[in-house]
């Protein structure tokens, strides 16, 4: 059961909330719970669990994918209030899209099981067309990852990427490694390391221990294709 406090958040995720009737909404509050997840911490594992609809209401999720090889590549990182449908085939007959979720950052959502939300979608076509809108812009999210991996070159994504994280963490000293950048461009740690020392070369960044410092926003946003 979520608390009074929780109920914004929901009718902020959910834009046909305020629509839904009595017995709807009570679904919501009654079979809805809050859970915090500590950094890094596993929230769903391909196909070991189902959860169903969660909602981001602090903090930040990483959604990735692995390959064959043991290679990461982030899909989109859901942030407050946000809706994260953790697998398709939990609510979506015929998807089947297997997908990894971490808490990028210690973060609290709240989660409404698969069979509750399967029955508000039952007697609520808003819901179930906010869904299908949910799913659909995710699969866009998720091809136009994969064309940045197979289309675009690693300097740009990289750019694009610091530039993001820059903009996500409002300063321009970022602390993460390079392992954790090598997961979200689905690349491997030694090719970005090489990409990085370019980039410090050029006088775009500063690389330490733990972080970089980005020293020249404009030659980084240039190298994105946006300068």
């Amino acid at each position: 059961m979520i608390d009074q406090d929780d109920i914004p958040v929901v009718a902020g995720a959910l834009p046909y909330f305020k629509r839904l009737s009595k017995k709807e909404k009570e679904i919501y509050i009654q079979k809805m719970r809050k859970e915090r997840f500590l950094r890094g911490e596993n929230i769903h594992s391909g196909e070991k669990d189902c959860e169903g609809l969660m909602i981001v209401k602090s903090g930040r999720l990483r959604v990735y994918i692995i390959s064959d090889s043991g290679r990461e590549a982030t899909l989109f990182r859901p942030v407050p209030g946000e809706v994260c449908v953790l697998t398709a085939s939990c609510v979506m007959r015929n998807i089947d899209f297997e997908v990894i979720i971490d808490a990028e950052e210690a973060s609290e959502v709240l989660i409404l099981p698969v069979q509750n939300y399967q029955e508000i979608m039952q007697t609520s076509a808003e819901a179930a067309d906010f869904t299908n809108q949910v799913i659909a812009s995710r699969f866009t999210d998720v091809m136009w990852v994969m064309e940045q991996i197979l289309f675009t070159s690693l300097d740009k994504r990289l750019a694009l990427f610091l530039l993001d994280q820059t903009l996500s963490e409002e300063k321009d000293v970022i602390s993460i490694t390079h392992e954790t950048i090598a997961g979200h461009l689905g690349s491997a740690r030694e090719v970005i390391t090489r990409m990085l020392k370019y980039f410090e070369r050029e006088g775009m960044i500063e690389v330490f221990r733990g972080g970089i410092k980005i020293l020249d926003p404009a030659k980084i946003k240039k190298t994105a294709g946006m300068g």
